[in-house]
């Protein structure tokens, strides 16, 4: 990982089990994450391959979503599944928070 970054934001991830992982740097100072946005960590490990972490940007905070030590160098592909789920997962309960407001909102008429 390059100096001065704090990590990698995924931006997309495909469904496909060979599809690719899109993400983009974000520098040291970036803000927390916002909701349902994912930051991937990766550092050499001790013995072989690599220490891989993940962490999930909720409302008020950033917690740890998943960690892979001494993951192999194919490491993407072995991440990309956790991070394919819980991009659905938050997709759909944003929906879901937006159909509940709308709901209430429209019980209040």
């Amino acid at each position: 990982m390059p100096d001065g970054v704090r990590g990698a934001l995924v931006q997309r991830v495909s469904d496909r089990p060979d599809g690719p992982l899109d993400v983009t740097w974000l520098p040291a100072g970036t803000p927390r994450l916002s909701l349902g946005r994912i930051r991937l960590h990766w550092a050499p490990a001790s013995l072989v391959g690599w220490d891989v972490n993940a962490y999930l940007g909720l409302t008020t905070t950033e917690v740890d979503l998943a960690s892979w030590p001494a993951a192999p160098d194919y490491w993407p592909h072995l991440v990309r599944p956790t991070l394919h789920e819980v991009t659905g997962l938050c997709a759909a309960l944003t929906v879901a928070t937006a159909a509940l407001k709308l709901s209430n909102h429209l019980a209040k008429l």
